[in-house]
């Protein structure tokens, strides 16, 4: 049997010369259908991102080519955010893949654990995501990668299945009620 193509990939911050092409990319109908909002306020608030101290922005690389956008955010440095009820140090993550012909191909799972491997690394206790529970190709995804439905909830982009994937070596500090609630169904 073959062994499977290895990929590499990076996440480097969004700088101003990333912003035409984070633009066309949430043009493109697969990333449009589940992207919400204004294209032009989206725009504006990953530019404003750049410079946020609760959301960071991001690139994703694989090899040189630059190939979609991941964001973290800490809910508990927004006001009001409706996710302050996970653990203090979780990050949420939004990513989408922008050139389409990379899609079905599984970078989807594979740089989303290798990005939260990452954040792990870090120290970073739990990571959340919260697709639209219509969009069953990104919940594959997230499931390859770990990431286990909790709870679903409304919020304001509409309907959204919360995942979550904790960091196995912090597992033990948790209390039995938190280890539970990840796997909620």
């Amino acid at each position: 049997m073959p062994d499977k193509p290895a990929y590499r990939y990076r996440f480097v911050p969004v700088e101003p010369r990333h912003l035409n092409m984070i633009s066309e990319w949430l043009a493109e109908p697969h990333v449009a259908t589940w992207w919400d909002g204004n294209p032009e306020e989206e725009m504006a608030l990953i530019a404003h991102h750049m410079d946020s101290v609760s959301v960071e922005p991001f690139i994703i690389m694989l090899g040189d080519e630059a190939i979609g956008y991941l964001q973290t955010y800490d809910p508990h440095l927004e006001d009001d955010h409706p996710y302050q009820d996970q653990p203090t140090g979780t990050l949420g993550l939004d990513q989408f893949i922008g050139e389409s012909y990379l899609i079905g191909q599984g970078h989807g799972p594979r740089l989303l654990d290798e990005f939260v491997s990452l954040l792990f690394e870090e120290g970073v206790p739990r990571v959340i995501v919260d697709p639209d529970p219509a969009n069953t190709q990104a919940i594959r995804a997230y499931e390859k990668a770990g990431f286990v439905a909790f709870d679903t909830r409304t919020s304001i982009y509409g309907p959204a299945l919360m995942m979550a994937r904790d960091n196995p070596d912090l597992a033990s500090e948790q209390s039995p009620e938190e280890g539970q609630e990840t796997r909620l169904q």
